[in-house]
């Protein structure tokens, strides 16, 4: 039955109501029977309203004025697309200059798809960074792009370039850039262009207007004449003196700072916004962080530098500042700001963390964590502090263990993992890279793939010098010898090929120097003897070897706990989507992860981080590094979920930051497996045994597809002490290599079951995804 429902009064009114009810019933509708009876039943009620005459005009303008504005809108559009030609403000250079001494070219440099390009144009694209971020230039400056290497096999190589400026914030001209670059290309005048010899005469720069739209190989770069300006002077460490900043843990400070003010004069001119900042209280210590910007800390120059160093806060320092401050800040300040400009911890003198990091453990009821073995702070005070640890002595980077700095490379070992011995023959680009190291931990704070060798004994560090192989080896064992030595030198490094070893002039000034004894000997011994002529061994490695933990004292699973220790799993990786930990993922090359897609469903737009060389989520140890991921690629392997997730820039590979092998087909991958999942208590790193299981098991608890296996744990039980997120590995030890191989990856997280009850997990083959995976790293550089 139907029934409808026309009300209507005599009153005008601008709504007229219509009412349908549909109900299956055939029934009268009985007077005693209530609206509400009505509407409990399985009725359809529409409503529908319609406007009165008199608003329709209105309707039509309403729309009309819409019409116009979409019309406005549209050619806004288009002229913007169509007409303009480059964003407002931003001028590009094209540049290039001739390297005649410390680099050469060859054949694999011509090509932008070799590794050895993407190595040699970051290396060089970071030196100009610096240049730029460390001039007057720095307020306009974008950003360097290597466009080219080009030259003669084995001679002069030629560096072509690209130069990024926002003229809105300063002015930049063709000499203006000239004069800074000529003034850092000659001999020992500056620490970014270290150890390199630069053909002045050869320094070009154009606007990109008036340079070809791409950089053809040539044999010789284009010549102009520097202009005679005189360049800025080096940068010298001065007395802080502005008032509002006074109570800085130090009182010497450097100009021009990041915001490009040359002196205190310019910063009190300026000083009104940052002061509001603090005064708004959107972060607590947005004083300290804004301060150590306007005034930074100085560190008088090592020897053969010829400037001293402005050290900057820390990157995870400024993010925590744009986590509360982010939103005040003006769009000028906001770009200069950015978090990607400031330095990650890499040892004492790097940057300047967070102050007061035990006091703030303290303050959120964390007290057990200070002295208990686990750094949890960037310099390392929560664990330097203690009564097991002397003033001035070196923390071994795990237990409760510090050492003297002498008993460092003294040739016994005092630290439980072994690390007072490490690296105690290494290479570097330069001296004051491996003492920054000292004051701490013996630990570097990453690998240098190439650079001079370095000996460390009971902390005294000296170049290897190459002068007594003329008397200790016959000529034409020479190139071998220094051969051997360079391999020998790389996998102690854990690299597995050599790719450059040369001897070299050394620059740098003040430095003291080895020789080795009897170069031909199974052990070599290193004895301190002068280098007149200061010719040094000059060594570059490749193929890091994967899935090593470098701090164990043994290989394989003998003394390997429950609960990580820094550099137990220096492959595991935390992801944060907008600051919450929501999955976990593992490293396979210096610039991409394994994980899984499911965690990537929802929110497109969200900022995600990943976190290495972490085992405590709300720890921050020296160590460790975050990336924002830029891109992921999903698996075309059916039934698969995983996916390679790519970070903004590499890692820096060190002993805390490595990549894992990757599971070979047909090999033994039931040997001593885990999975890592992060304890419920203590947000600490767990690591869990499983084994291979029947897939019935694991039917019950997901979807399994032909991609699929199931593991559980060996002793049948599971205490739920820890909880593996979606992308936490399994990971298998290789019984003939005793390399880590990645196995598989989970789909889900897999949370907390009761007390006693078994709980399988189920992973995806990493074996089918292999040649996926090295195509993709080699097809997306």
């Amino acid at each position: 039955m139907t029934v409808t429902i026309d009300s209507k009064s005599n009153r005008k009114g601008s709504w007229e109501s219509k009412m349908s009810v549909s109900t299956t019933s055939t029934r009268q509708l009985a007077r005693s029977e209530t609206p509400s009876s009505i509407l409990s039943s399985d009725s359809d009620i529409r409503f529908t309203r319609q406007l009165g005459s008199h608003y329709r005009c209105g309707c039509w303008i309403l729309a009309g004025f819409l019409l116009f504005l979409l019309v406005v809108a549209a050619c806004v559009y288009i002229g913007y697309t169509f007409l303009a030609t480059e964003p407002a403000g931003e001028r590009s250079f094209r540049g290039s200059f001739r390297v005649v001494r410390g680099d050469a070219f060859s054949p694999e440099l011509a090509d932008p798809a070799t590794l050895q390009f993407r190595r040699r144009a970051r290396d060089y694209r970071e030196r100009l960074n610096l240049v730029f971020r460390r001039s007057d230039l720095q307020p306009a400056f974008v950003g360097t792009e290597v466009l080219a290497l080009d030259g003669a096999e084995g001679e002069d190589l030629i560096v072509h370039f690209n130069l990024r400026f926002d003229l809105s914030q300063k002015d930049v001209t063709v000499p203006d850039l000239m004069s800074l670059l000529a003034s850092h290309i000659e001999p020992n005048a500056s620490p970014f262009l270290a150890n390199l010899t630069i053909d002045p005469k050869s320094l070009d720069v154009k606007e990109s207007s008036d340079m070809p739209t791409t950089v053809a190989p040539s044999t010789a770069a284009a010549t102009a004449t520097p202009p005679s300006t005189t360049p800025p002077p080096p940068r010298r460490c001065e007395k802080v003196s502005l008032s509002y900043c006074s109570h800085l843990p130090y009182n010497v400070t450097s100009y021009p700072n990041i915001l490009g003010h040359k002196s205190t004069e310019e910063v009190k001119e300026n000083i009104i916004p940052f002061r509001e900042l603090v005064d708004a209280e959107c972060y607590r210590m947005a004083y300290e962080f804004l301060c150590q910007v306007l005034q930074p800390s100085c560190t008088p120059r090592a020897p053969g530098q010829i400037e001293d160093i402005m050290v900057l806060p820390c990157r995870s320092f400024c993010r925590e500042f744009h986590a509360g401050c982010g939103e005040r800040l003006p769009a000028k300040l906001k770009d200069i700001l950015e978090c990607s400009n400031f330095p990650e911890y890499q040892g004492p003198g790097s940057c300047n963390p967070k102050p007061g990091c035990t006091k703030e453990l303290h303050k959120r009821g964390l007290s057990s964590r200070v002295c208990d073995g686990v750094v949890d702070c960037p310099d390392l005070s929560d664990e330097m502090d203690c009564s097991y640890c002397a003033q001035g002595s070196l923390h071994c980077g795990t237990g409760t263990v510090c050492i003297p700095p002498e008993k460092r490379c003294d040739g016994k070992r005092d630290c439980p993992n072994g690390s007072d011995e490490r690296h105690c023959l290494t290479v570097a680009p330069n001296m004051a890279a491996v003492a920054k190291t000292m004051p701490a931990t013996p630990h570097q704070p990453y690998y240098f793939s190439e650079g001079y060798v370095v000996f460390n004994e009971k902390g005294q560090n000296g170049k290897l010098c190459t002068e007594n192989l003329n008397s200790t080896v016959p000529e034409p064992n020479w190139e071998s010898t220094l051969n051997t030595i360079a391999s020998s030198m790389c996998s102690l490094l854990s690299y597995q090929n050599v790719n450059t070893v040369r001897v070299e002039h050394d620059e740098e000034d003040n430095v003291k120097y080895v020789h080795m004894e009897d170069p031909t000997a199974a052990e070599i011994t290193f004895v301190r003897a002068p280098c007149p002529k200061k010719e040094v061994l000059y060594v570059g490695c490749s193929d890091l070897v994967c899935g090593t933990q470098s701090l164990r004292s043994s290989p394989g699973i003998a003394g390997l706990g429950k609960t990580a220790a820094h550099g137990d799993w220096p492959w595991h990786t935390a992801l944060f989507k907008d600051g919450i930990h929501v999955c976990d993922g593992t490293l396979v090359s210096d610039q991409w992860l394994l994980t899984t897609a499911s965690c990537f469903q929802g929110q497109p737009k969200a900022q995600w981080v990943a976190r290495l060389g972490s085992i405590r989520l709300s720890g921050s140890s020296p160590w460790q590094q975050e990336r924002p991921v830029v891109g992921m690629v999903k698996s075309p392997v059916e039934g698969s979920t995983v996916v390679m997730v790519k970070l903004e820039e590499p890692v820096n590979m060190s002993d805390f930051v490595h990549p894992v092998c990757l599971a070979e087909e047909n090999a033994d991958n039931s040997t001593y497996c885990n999975t890592l999942g992060w304890a419920t208590d203590k947000e600490q790193l767990q690591r869990v045994e499983v084994r291979p299981s029947p897939m019935q098991r694991c039917e019950n608890i997901s979807i399994p597809t032909v991609n699929s296996f199931c593991t559980d744990p060996p002793f049948l039980k599971d205490d739920c002490n820890e909880e593996e997120f979606a992308g936490s590995p399994m990971l298998c030890l290789s019984p003939k290599t005793w390399k880590w191989n990645l196995v598989g990856i989970s789909n889900w997280r897999i949370a907390c079951s009761k007390l006693g009850v078994e709980r399988p997990r189920m992973y995806d083959k990493i074996t089918s995804n292999i040649e996926w995976i090295k195509r993709t790293m080699s097809a997306i550089s």
